[in-house]
């Protein structure tokens, strides 16, 4: 039975690749709104990667968050705080096996993506990577930025278009800002008119830090 005020805290987290015993790195992909858990896990064979034990959390109802990340934050609760805490158990959970935060790599894409870098954002400190495919930072415009911590140099690769209907360009522009202010290594690459979607250079570019 789902837990109104935490919606995302039972639904099903599935895996893919290496068994985690035995690999080098463990990702974190979180999917996109209207999309699944088997949806974003569907870029890991493009990846080449056969030694990264993949996870990927399910959104109850499809979607993390009801309205835009644009929106006020307390209209997006609960489910942004149970979105927030599922990748922390996670990253939790990973720990006690041996993957601390400097062998994980978190991903998403559009709303998982908003969600990536807010979690680092709130979780400073060094991972193996972020990566945020077309997402931004989370909250409407104004809101503060003066998160704790250092991200103590972790890559962080920032992909989105120049004309993405749901992630206005100065929301990436301030989310790599930000992130840098933290000490963290920002790859920014804005595309010209690609929409909202993932293209071959971003998985270039992902392909790249798993194998770091």
């Amino acid at each position: 039975m789902t837990d109104p005020n935490d919606p995302h805290g039972r639904q099903p987290v599935l895996q893919y690749g290496a068994p985690i015993e035995s690999a080098r790195r463990a990702a974190i992909f979180i999917h996109g709104r209207g999309a699944s858990a088997e949806d974003i896990l569907g870029i890991a064979p493009e990846l080449g990667t056969e030694d990264v034990a993949y996870f990927a959390p399910q959104a109850f109802g499809n979607t993390w968050y009801p309205y835009s990340f644009l929106s006020p934050i307390s209209q997006n609760e609960p489910g942004l705080t149970s979105a927030l805490g599922v990748i922390g158990g996670l990253v939790e959970k990973l720990a006690t096996g041996g993957h601390t935060p400097e062998r994980i790599i978190i991903l998403g894409f559009s709303q998982g993506a908003c969600l990536a870098l807010e979690f680092a954002a709130r979780h400073a400190q060094r991972f193996a990577a972020v990566v945020g495919l077309s997402g931004g930072l989370i909250g409407p415009p104004g809101t503060p930025r003066n998160y704790p911590g250092s991200l103590a140099d972790t890559p962080v690769f920032l992909g989105c278009s120049d004309v993405d209907p749901h992630i206005p360009l100065e929301r990436v522009r301030e989310s790599a800002a930000v992130l840098r202010r933290m000490e963290a290594q920002v790859d920014e690459r804005i595309y010209k008119r690609m929409g909202h979607t993932i293209n071959a250079d971003e998985l270039g570019a992902v392909r790249d830090l798993l194998r770091k």
